[in-house]
C-alpha cells in the first residue's frame, strides 16, 4: 500500500497520526501484520518470545521475540463474527459458514460428508415470529400501499415499526425473542416423533432406520423479531455416509416439519404486570425444496450456502440497535439516531428483566432479548468451524516453517522439535491514523478477493476452471 493524496479530507488528528504511522521506520512490517490479520479493524496486541529447539539435542532451531516489532506488538485478528464490529473477521467467518453449510448439501469427503448426500431428502425452511401489532411494510413487494396508505419506498426508515406504538406488543416482543431458541429445541424434539407418526414406526425404529441432520442460523426481521432459516437433511441409521430408507422423502419431512412446529410452544405463566403467555411459531413457514446446482432449480445448493453465510455475521444492525451490551439505559439518551422502535425493545427488556430474572433479558438488551446463538448444527451435518480454523491455521504453520527452514513433521517424523511460547495480552485495536490504514489494507485485500473471484467465475462459465 502507499500513502498518497486519498489522506486528503481526512480530520487533523487522523491525518497526523497516519502521517506518523506512515514514515515510522517500522511500517512496512506493520503493514504486513495488518495483511495477516486480512485487515482486522480490532486487532488483539500481544507481547512475548517463542523458542523452538531440537527435542533431542536441544538446539535452538528459530527464536523470536515481539521486540523487534512495530511498537513491541504483535497483532493478530480478533476474530469478531459480526460485520458491524470487523468487516474483515467477518468476511473469514461467513466463508467459514459457507463451506460448512455447502459441504452438509453438496458433500465434501474432506469435511466429514460424502458426496452422496446431495441425493438425500433436504430443504431450505423459514420459521418466522408472530404477530405482535401491525407495523409498517410492503405488502407485494411494495405494489400495494401499506395500512397506513403509503406506498413506501424500499429503504424507507420506518418499515418495521409500529403503526401504533401505544398497541404494540413489545413485552411479548421480547420474550420471544428470548425464548426462539427453546421454540427451535421443540422443533428438533417433535420432528422426529412426526416422521415415526407419518411412517407409521415407532421412535425406536425411525432411530434404527434414518438420522435427521441440519444447519440453521438466525436472522432478524426489521420489526426486530428474531426468525430462523435451517437447512434440514434426511440421513440412514449411521448419518451422512448411508442412505435414508425409500419411505424417507422430501414429502414425508416436509409435512413432519410443519406438523413439528405448529406444536411446538412455551408457556410463561403470569407475572407481576404480565400475563400468562403461550409462545408459537407464526404462521408463515416456508419450506423449500433444495435441488442440486445446474438443474433448473429456483433454490440451489450454493444459493442456499451463500444465504446462510450471509446471515451468519449479522446481529439486530437491521433495527438500528447498538452492536454491544448496554450498561444503563441512560446511555440511549448518547443514541439519537436509535429508531423508536428499537428503543422502546431495549426499554421492554429493562422493565421485564426484574420479573424473569432467569432470562437475564437486560444483559441481552442490545439482541432485543435473544440470547442464543446465532449459527448451529447437527453434529452429524458436516465439519465443524473450529476444524476449518484448525486446517487454516495448520496451512499458516506449515508456510512458517517452510519459510524458517524447519522440518515438516509429515515428510520428517523422525525429526522432532518443541517449542516454548510465553505471551501476554497487551491491548486492542488502532489509533486514529492506524485504523484509517488499515481500512485501506482492507479495502485492497477484498478487491482482489472480488477480482479473483469474478475469474474464476468467468473460466466456470467458459468450462475453463
Amino acid at each position: 500500500m502507499t500513502v498518497t493524496a486519498t489522506l486528503a479530507g481526512l480530520d487533523p488528528t487522523t491525518l497526523g497520526d497516519a502521517l506518523r504511522v506512515a514514515g515510522s521506520p517500522g511500517f512496512d512490517r506493520w503493514q504486513d501484520q495488518i495483511r495477516r490479520t486480512g485487515g482486522c479493524s480490532d486487532p488483539i496486541h500481544l507481547t512475548g518470545t517463542t523458542v523452538t529447539r531440537d527435542r533431542d539435542t536441544g538446539q535452538v532451531l528459530h527464536s523470536y521475540s515481539t521486540e523487534a516489532e512495530p511498537g513491541g506488538r504483535l497483532r493478530v485478528a480478533c476474530g469478531n463474527r459480526r460485520a458491524s464490529r470487523c468487516p474483515s473477521c467477518a468476511w473469514t467467518y461467513a466463508g467459514d459458514t459457507y463451506h460448512l453449510i455447502r459441504a452438509g448439501l453438496t458433500g465434501d469427503p474432506a469435511k466429514g460428508t460424502p458426496h452422496t448426500v446431495r441425493n438425500h431428502p433436504r430443504v431450505f425452511a423459514t420459521l418466522t415470529a408472530p404477530s405482535f401489532g401491525p407495523v409498517h411494510n410492503r405488502p407485494g413487494r411494495g405494489h400495494r400501499p401499506c395500512r397506513c396508505g403509503i406506498h413506501h419506498p424500499a429503504d424507507a426508515p420506518e418499515l418495521g415499526t409500529a403503526l401504533d406504538p401505544a398497541a404494540y406488543d413489545y413485552a411479548g416482543a421480547v420474550l420471544w425473542n428470548n425464548h426462539a431458541g427453546h421454540l427451535w429445541r421443540y422443533v428438533t424434539i417433535y420432528l422426529p416423533r412426526e416422521l415415526a407418526k407419518c411412517a407409521g414406526i415407532t421412535q425406536r425404529e425411525l432411530r434404527e432406520r434414518l438420522r435427521i441432520s441440519y444447519g440453521k442460523v438466525a436472522e432478524y426481521q426489521k420489526r426486530g423479531a428474531i426468525h430462523f432459516h435451517a437447512v434440514i437433511r434426511l440421513d440412514g441409521p449411521d448419518g451422512p455416509d448411508t442412505a435414508p430408507p425409500a419411505w424417507a422423502t422430501r414429502d414425508l419431512l416436509t409435512n413432519a416439519l410443519r406438523t413439528a412446529a405448529a406444536r411446538a410452544e412455551v408457556a410463561l405463566p403470569a407475572v407481576g404486570d404480565q400475563p400468562a403467555r403461550v409462545l408459537r411459531w407464526g404462521t408463515q413457514l416456508d419450506v423449500q425444496a433444495i435441488g442440486a446446482f445446474g438443474h433448473g432449480e429456483d433454490l440451489t445448493e450454493q444459493a442456499v450456502a451463500s444465504y446462510v453465510a450471509k446471515y451468519a455475521t449479522k446481529a439486530a444492525e437491521a433495527t438500528g440497535t447498538v452492536d454491544r451490551r448496554i450498561g444503563e439505559l441512560s446511555e440511549l439518551d448518547k443514541l439519537p439516531d436509535l429508531p423508536d422502535h428499537t428503543r422502546r425493545l431495549i426499554r421492554a427488556c429493562r422493565d421485564l428483566d426484574a420479573l424473569y430474572p432467569d432470562r437475564k433479558l437486560w444483559q441481552w438488551a442490545h439482541m432485543l432479548g435473544f440470547r442464543g446463538h446465532f449459527s448451529t448444527k447437527s453434529r452429524r451435518y458436516s465439519t465443524t468451524l473450529g476444524a476449518l480454523r484448525q486446517v487454516r491455521a495448520d496451512y499458516r504453520a506449515a508456510q512458517q516453517r517452510a519459510a524458517l527452514g524447519l522440518p515438516d513433521p509429515d515428510d520428517h517424523p523422525e525429526a522432532t522439535t518443541l517449542t516454548l511460547a510465553h505471551w501476554a495480552y497487551a491491548g486492542h485495536g488502532h489509533t486514529p491514523g492506524e485504523s484509517w490504514l488499515a481500512a485501506t489494507i482492507a479495502r485492497d485485500i477484498q478487491h482482489n478477493r472480488d477480482t479473483a473471484r469474478e475469474h474464476r467465475a468467468a473460466l466456470d462459465t467458459a468450462g475453463e476452471w
